[in-house]
């Protein structure tokens, strides 16, 4: 029995098995989260003093328009002016970018427009081969100030 004068030997030893428990149980939080941080749509937001976009020699742009109701026009065809489906801006989305890779992509929707309709019309956009898009708005000065 040792004496209170005598010193206890020092272990020089760390016990690292609760680290290895912390380090896995962080690499299975991280694997599990990884995936659902890169879901979404890539959209590059314009800056508040953003010049307007040049049209790109020979190539308009193609507009996907959304009306108040949600419904869908593009630029490109013979019926501009008639609500179109999903599945067919999809296919005009295609086949523009196919023909005419640089063409520039851009969303036009009404300001009372819900958030998830806009979204949704990217989605199909996107669907059809564009990689960036971008937003046709009026400039801020056109927008009431609230008081």
């Amino acid at each position: 029995m040792p004496t209170p004068l005598q010193k206890r030997k020092l272990m020089g030893e760390i016990n690292v098995v609760p680290y290895i428990d912390v380090m896995l149980v962080l690499l299975v939080i991280f694997m599990v989260t990884a995936p659902l941080l890169t879901q979404g749509i890539e959209v590059d937001l314009p800056k508040a003093a953003a010049e307007p976009i040049q049209d790109v020699p020979n190539a308009p742009p193609l507009v996907l328009s959304v009306d108040k109701e949600g419904n869908l026009y593009i630029n490109v065809g013979d019926d501009e002016d008639k609500p179109t489906t999903g599945e067919e801006v999809i296919r005009r989305v295609g086949i523009v970018l196919r023909t005419s890779p640089e063409t520039p992509i851009l969303v036009k929707a009404d300001r009372s427009v819900p958030y998830g309709n806009v979204v949704g019309a990217m989605v199909v956009l996107q669907q059809g081969g564009a990689e960036s898009i971008g937003f046709v708005t009026d400039p801020l000065d056109t927008y009431p100030i609230p008081e």
